[in-house]
């Protein structure tokens, strides 16, 4: 097993999220989420993409009624040369998501305000690379909740972790460890502040799992 920790800060957390109490019931059908990841090294295209993500299409998705997105950058990005930004994305299906971003492009007012975002030319990319990363909730953890911060946003930590198994047994293994042996319970229990808890179904890094918490200093 090999764990992963990225440090996240939040520039706009879960819009429109309430906090919510997960049960062990497990009826409630999982979530899906697309976890986009912008990779990018010069000042232009972090302001390219912090205006392409507030004007043009947190506003759209907010419009298609994805009210629930989170946006993060990774905490190294001070230091690092290939900085990332994170873009999370719920809905209820995939469906949803995907029919959700197809309406963009009929969207006059997004494609106005993202105009230096989509039609950046190709010496001038707002990104270097970019990579979509799509989870499904896991069964006792089927809905974003928000943390119970009470730290001011700006100085919240968010934890990215992200769980790579060399088998898909052992990914299999590890799964139920959060669900059926109680790990997610114990997690509540040392107020780990979870926002979700994941399984990747479609990314570069599989068999895998991705959970992100929440902390405040």
């Amino acid at each position: 097993m090999k764990m992963i920790k990225t440090l996240l800060a939040s520039l706009l957390l879960l819009t429109g999220v309430v906090c919510l109490s997960w049960t062990v019931s497990g009826k409630k059908d999982p979530e899906v989420y697309q976890l986009t990841v912008y990779k990018y090294t010069t000042t232009a295209q972090e302001k390219v993409l912090d205006t392409y993500l507030e004007m043009a299409l947190l506003p759209a998705l907010h419009r298609q009624k994805l009210n629930h997105i989170g946006v993060f950058k990774a905490i190294s990005n001070d230091t690092a040369v290939v900085k990332k930004l994170y873009v999370l994305i719920p809905g209820k299906s995939m469906d949803i998501i995907e029919r959700a971003k197809a309406s963009l492009e009929k969207d006059a007012s997004y494609l106005a305000a993202g105009k230096d975002y989509l039609d950046a030319a190709y010496k001038a990319a707002p990104y270097d690379r970019l990579e979509n990363i799509y989870l499904k909730a896991f069964r006792l953890a089927p809905e974003l909740q928000l943390p119970a911060l009470t730290a001011p946003k700006s100085e919240r930590v968010y934890e990215l972790r992200s769980y790579e198994s060399a088998t898909e047994k052992i990914f299999r293994n590890k799964v139920q460890m959060f669900n059926e042996g109680g790990e997610i319970a114990l997690f509540k229990r040392l107020n780990f502040n979870a926002v979700f808890y994941s399984e990747v179904i479609a990314g570069s890094k599989m068999p895998n799992s991705e959970t992100i918490s929440g902390f405040s200093p």
